[in-house]
């Protein structure tokens, strides 16, 4: 949703982004199990982390970044953390 409404994009096109940009295929993309593994190995956040696993602002900064994308929340907390 978050790529649909910054990128202007239709659902097709955005899935079509974030699959090209993370380097994932479709099947990939609607496979839990590969996400799962897929987020936690490349520090995205997962919804249910272990210990050590990388969650939160951290996670959501990763993706920002990753995904071209412009949150509020991560500039917001990038300018008052000064980084």
């Amino acid at each position: 949703m978050r790529v649909m409404l910054a990128k202007k994009m239709k659902l097709p096109q955005a899935k079509k982004y974030v699959m090209e940009k993370l380097g994932i295929t479709s099947e990939e993309m609607h496979d839990s199990t590969f996400m799962l593994e897929f987020r936690r190995e490349n520090g995205y956040g997962v919804i249910m982390p272990y210990a050590g696993d990388i969650y939160g602002m951290e996670a959501k900064i990763r993706l920002a970044k990753k995904l071209d994308l412009k949150i509020n929340s991560v500039d917001r907390f990038l300018k008052n953390a000064q980084i």
